[in-house]
Order: structure tokens, then C-alpha cells, then sequence
């Protein structure tokens, strides 16, 4: 029977992480961004500069927002395994300030930030957040020369530590063959653009929060699914709504959570069994959506040369031969700040 732990450590992430250093396998989050309103007062709290300078040098304060964000993404390298992923979803933000009207380029300040700590940037993600809102537009209306172009979209940046992650004994060949994704899956996922446009995050406890930088969960999901196995530790150093929690447990992966904010684990995690079963549906569908594919792949009199065993479905690869997916079977509360997960196969073959 597989478990996993999934704990939350309430404290500040631009300090010291208390992990071991290369004991995680994925950093997946979103920061507070730099320059949106709603985030001047946990900013400005960061250091009294900050704040002073904002009225007449706001540049001066982004820059200085960024370094200390800097102090994340540098534990976050210390924590990683070699071959391990940090991937950030971050908004670049549009501002009116002393400076005057500007777009304050967050995504490629956490690349440059990033890339002097020491990670290989990989090819990232456009995550388009198309609104429909009839007051969307900013600037002068109809009137050339004075109107602004809608930021419709984020970014999802990938970095990885060091060089490929690198699979020497049989349980680390294995884990990550079980941890295999088909191949319909492989071919929506890796690309450079995500459109959620239209789906709302119904599972994620804290959706309606007024000061969240949250994704949605599927988002989360493939990222999970993508860059890390089965067994793995995932941690999310700006723990807010728990959505990286969320899909981590869904996944069969371990994760670690910190957060300023006390006592939001306990009470947004509180109905554990509704939870697991609104993990499982999602699991489920995974599968249903395999077997649509298969059967429109030979209704269409294309091959599936191989066959799951565990999930006794044909599958387009040999690599998806020993892919396969659990249910949870529980859910226990530790503590405070620590859940326990239990999981067995989505289908019992003999």
C-alpha cells in the first residue's frame, strides 16, 4: 500500500528553509506579485525601504521587492536534488505610479534572478487567462496613440538544477515507468501554451480568497505529472489556498508547505473525505478520458501497438506499458499541520 505525507510549516520563506539541502524533487509555486496593489502591504513589510521609496522611486522598491523574493529562489536551489524542477507561475503587472504608466516585467526578473543562482532555464509556459470583462480595456478608448494592450496571460517558468535527473537502480526505473503519462497527454501538456480560460478551481478550498495568487488545480496537476514521480517531495513555499498540496496528494507525491498565514490547513483541510473523493473523480477521468481516446484512435483505424496491464487498456507507447493510477483509501489527520495519505491501484488486476 502506497502513502505519502503531506505537512505545513507556518513561517516566513525568504529565510532559512528547515530541510536538508537536495532533499526535494519539485518547487512548484506562485509568489505574491511584484507591483499588483492588493500585495503593497505584505511588500512593504518586507522592509522599511520599500515602502519609503515607493512614492518617488517606485522602480527602486520593485527591485528591491525582487531581491528579497531572490532569497526564495536561492533556498529553493539549496533544497533541490540534483536533476530537480522549480517551476513558478508568476504575472507580469501593469502599474500607474510617480514613474508614470508602465508593465513591470516580473517573469523576466525571476529569470535573470534565477539564472545568477545557478539554474538551467528551460522552455516555459504561457498560461492564457482570457476575461471576458466589457471594462477590460485601459487607455483612451477608441482613440489611437493613448490605449494599452490587455495582459491576458502568465507565465509558467521552468528551471531545473544541475543536469537531467538520472534513474541508476530498479526502484527509480520503476517508480518512474508507473509514473508514466499517455501519450494524448504528453502531446496537450508539452506545449508553450495553456488555455484554462473558462474553468473554474471547484476543488481548491480557498477559491474565493480576496488575497490569493493561486492557479488552477489542473494546472498544478500536470505540472506535477510532468516534472516529477510517484514518492517524490514537492514543495510549495508560498503555500496559500494549498493548491500544490491538493495536487500533490491526488498524484501519490509527498509535500511541504509554508505559509505565513496560521491555522489554514487545519481549517480549509477539514472534510478529508470529501476531499479524497473529489481527488479520486479527477483519477477517474484520467482514465475516461484514455478510453475516449482509444476508442476514437480505432474507430479511426489508427494502431495501439501495446497494452496496460494495470489498466487493462491499449496504449499508443511502450512507455506507457506500466503507467498506472491510484485511488486514495484515506486520509488521516497527524496533526495541525500534517496529513497522511493511503492509496491503492484505480483498478485491482490480478
Amino acid at each position: 500500500m502506497k502513502q505519502t505525507i503531506h505537512r505545513i510549516q507556518f513561517r516566513d520563506s525568504r529565510k532559512t528553509f528547515p530541510l536538508k539541502s537536495e532533499s526535494v524533487d519539485l518547487v512548484l509555486t506562485s509568489p505574491p506579485y511584484p507591483m499588483i496593489e492588493m500585495w503593497d502591504e505584505l511588500f512593504f513589510g518586507f522592509s522599511k525601504e520599500i515602502q519609503e521609496n515607493f512614492p518617488t522611486d517606485p522602480n527602486l522598491s520593485y527591485e528591491r521587492i525582487h531581491i528579497e523574493l531572490d532569497k526564495v529562489w536561492k533556498e529553493s536551489f539549496r533544497v533541490l536534488k540534483n536533476g530537480g524542477f522549480l517551476v513558478i507561475n508568476i504575472g507580469d503587472a501593469t502599474r500607474n505610479t510617480s514613474a508614470g504608466f508602465q508593465i513591470y516585467m516580473n517573469h523576466a526578473r525571476i529569470l535573470q534572478g534565477c539564472n545568477s543562482i545557478g539554474f538551467q532555464s528551460l522552455p516555459g509556459i504561457l498560461w492564457r487567462k482570457q476575461t471576458n470583462s466589457p471594462n477590460k480595456f485601459m487607455g483612451s478608448g477608441m482613440l489611437p496613440a493613448g490605449a494599452y494592450v490587455t495582459l491576458e496571460h502568465e507565465h509558467i517558468l521552468i528551471f531545473r538544477k544541475s543536469n537531467k535527473r538520472k534513474f541508476v537502480t530498479k526502484a527509480e526505473q520503476f517508480a518512474r515507468a508507473q509514473s508514466a503519462f499517455f501519450w494524448e497527454e504528453r502531446n496537450l501538456w508539452f506545449t508553450d501554451l495553456w488555455d484554462f480560460k473558462g474553468k473554474k478551481q471547484s476543488l481548491n478550498p480557498l477559491a474565493g480568497r480576496d488575497r490569493s495568487a493561486a492557479y488552477p488545480l489542473e494546472l498544478a496537476n500536470r505540472i506535477i505529472l510532468m516534472y516529477s514521480l510517484k514518492g517524490d517531495v514537492v514543495l510549495d513555499p508560498f503555500w496559500g489556498t494549498g493548491t500544490t498540496t491538493l495536487a500533490a496528494i491526488g498524484n501519490c507525491r509527498n509535500s511541504i508547505g509554508f505559509d505565513l498565514n496560521p491555522g489554514l490547513f487545519q481549517t480549509h483541510f477539514e472534510n478529508l473525505s470529501s476531499l479524497g473523493e473529489s481527488l479520486n473523480r479527477i483519477v477517474e477521468k484520467r482514465k475516461r478520458d484514455h478510453d475516449l481516446f482509444v476508442q476514437t484512435r480505432q474507430n479511426e483505424g489508427k494502431p495501439l501497438l501495446h497494452f496496460n496491464q494495470n489498466l487493462q487498456t491499449p496504449v499508443v507507447t511502450k512507455q506507457e506499458k506500466f503507467l498506472n493510477l491510484e485511488k486514495i483509501i484515506g486520509l488521516l489527520r497527524n496533526s495541525d499541520e500534517e496529513i497522511v495519505v493511503e492509496y491503492s491501484p484505480l483498478l485491482q488486476t490480478s
